[in-house]
């Protein structure tokens, strides 16, 4: 077992969306990198997946979630901290979107679902976070945003407003938790190949005009969302918070 180039030898880490996309690719290095890891999904068989993917083991533990669900979120915190005794470090990662015409045809309960799966679902992991992390002393809470918080773009109008609101709960949870010694941030990628963005990157004069907007010449790949995340998760960013990491090969910068 190799050592931990992020000091994470043995912290627990909650990654919700956990069992496909950057969250996969998250705990599969959170365990390379000696962590213990809580993956949660909504459905089994990706679960199931997930863990013979990871090569299953006894770090990893998965639990069925539905992270806009209160009962659902006490469950797995729950049973997170019955099986490994403690939470040190959350990962909100997921994420949806439904494309739209426009956030003023959109009806309420599509701004409901997408709300619910951005936003809603990442506030009720943060509280339950928070209150462990709280009586613990310590404790990091991580959120995957997107450039859409900050770049309104066709189709994907509420999708940026829920994030947007993330970014904004980020800051808010991370003036109230410093006392507590309670790091809060986030990571916001542009697009990053995985199923999610499918759509837009497997069509080939889609991602032509995608990736002429980016300097670095390319769209994401999950890893150049992990190694951020994993640097907010260690010991190395002590001193940041309410913090948004944007890695987006420039596209914002110009």
């Amino acid at each position: 077992m190799c050592t931990s180039v992020y000091g994470l030898d043995d912290k627990v880490v909650v990654v919700t969306g956990g069992s496909r996309g950057i969250g996969l690719e998250l705990a599969k290095e959170l365990l390379a990198q000696n962590a213990r890891v809580v993956i949660c999904g909504r459905k089994k068989e990706g679960l199931d997946a997930a863990v013979s993917f990871l090569g299953g083991g006894d770090r990893v533990l998965p639990l069925p979630c539905h992270v806009a669900k209160e009962e659902d979120v006490e469950n797995l915190f729950n049973k997170a901290v019955e099986s490994f005794g403690k939470i040190d470090i959350l990962i909100n990662n997921v994420g949806m979107n439904i494309l739209t015409a426009s956030v003023a045809d959109t009806e309420l309960a599509l701004w409901n679902k997408i709300m619910e799966g951005n936003l809603t679902g990442a506030f009720l992991c943060s509280r339950k976070a928070a209150r462990i992390m709280r009586e613990q002393g310590y404790g990091k809470i991580i959120s995957v945003s997107s450039i859409a918080a900050r770049k309104a773009s066709p189709g994907m109008g509420i999708y940026g407003i829920a994030k947007a609101g993330l970014e904004m709960l980020t800051r808010v949870l991370a003036a109230e938790l410093a006392p507590f010694n309670i790091q809060v941030n986030a990571v916001a990628p542009g697009m990053v190949r995985t199923d999610f963005s499918k759509p837009f990157w497997s069509n080939d004069d889609i991602c032509r005009q995608l990736t002429a907007a980016i300097p670095a010449g390319r769209i994401a790949e999950p890893r150049d969302v992990v190694d951020p995340v994993l640097f907010l998760a260690s010991e190395r960013a002590s001193f940041i918070t309410g913090q948004t990491i944007i890695c987006d090969g420039g596209q914002t910068a110009v």
